[in-house]
């Protein structure tokens, strides 16, 4: 079988934003996108429970002929990106990491906030890259929950995600220096976010960087493709409407 599509998985629609940075970086290439909408959110998960729902995920993309496979979940990726590679060695597996680093560099003795999902900040793997930057900045985890379900109902600019966020940010308003997007849901939530904390606080998420590391691999492996792009949408709920939404998120 040709193995020549970049395959994206999230837990539902939040890589869409992950892809959308990939597109604009590698527009001639192939993508094949799943978001597993169905199970949303993995956020309010057991680790062992996301674990087998990514690696599922991602028995269902192999067999469709990948060269590489973006984990664009942030909690996918902290529950599982090693057991990934070990079931798919001969593949490019990209998982995410939170914007912790330019964040720190940016505003070295600042203070930055981590929204994520509960999970996420749970887990030993993001809890020991927070402690990375202990001597460098204060960092405040935040979790979000709620704000992944807002996204997938559609709601994403909604009355209700400016409650949301007022509740989960109103504390640090005028506190941050930057907020790093722990989820690759919440870029959609943008909007909100700053109408709560104001424009001086910069926001920043994983997705510019797992594109760029995406090229990275695939030129130092020789993949890189020069078209035509394609793209193919998935996802686990039935019927068109998760499937336009996402179209949407995309535009």
């Amino acid at each position: 079988m040709k193995q020549d599509y970049i395959a994206v998985m999230d837990s539902g629609l939040g890589g869409l934003s992950v892809l959308r940075e990939l597109r604009r970086l590698l527009p001639q290439e192939r993508y094949l996108y799943f978001g597993d909408s169905a199970n949303a959110p993995y956020g309010t998960k057991t680790v062992s429970e996301v674990r087998r729902l990514t690696l599922a995920a991602a028995e269902k993309l192999q067999a469709q002929g990948i060269k590489a496979l973006v984990v664009a979940c942030n909690t996918a990726t902290a529950a599982a990106i090693s057991d990934l590679r070990a079931a798919f060695p001969d593949r490019i597996v990209i998982g995410m990491e939170p914007a912790l680093k330019p964040a720190a560099e940016h505003f070295p003795k600042g203070r930055v906030g981590v929204m994520a999902t509960p999970l996420t900040l749970r887990e030993e793997k993001f809890s020991a890259l927070l402690h990375r930057f202990d001597d460098t900045c204060r960092i405040d985890p935040i979790p979000a929950p709620g704000l992944v379900e807002l996204v997938e109902q559609g709601k994403a600019d909604s009355p209700e995600t400016l409650d949301l966020m007022l509740q989960i940010l109103g504390p640090y308003v005028g506190k941050l220096d930057a907020l790093v997007l722990g989820c690759t849901h919440f870029p959609f939530a943008v909007r909100a976010i700053r109408a709560v904390l104001g424009p001086e606080v910069e926001l920043l998420d994983g997705g510019p960087g797992t594109a760029r590391e995406t090229k990275r691999r695939l030129a130092q492996a020789g993949l890189l493709y020069d078209g035509p792009g394609e793209l193919i949408l998935c996802n686990s709920l039935p019927g068109p409407e998760i499937l336009d939404l996402s179209r949407k998120l995309l535009e």
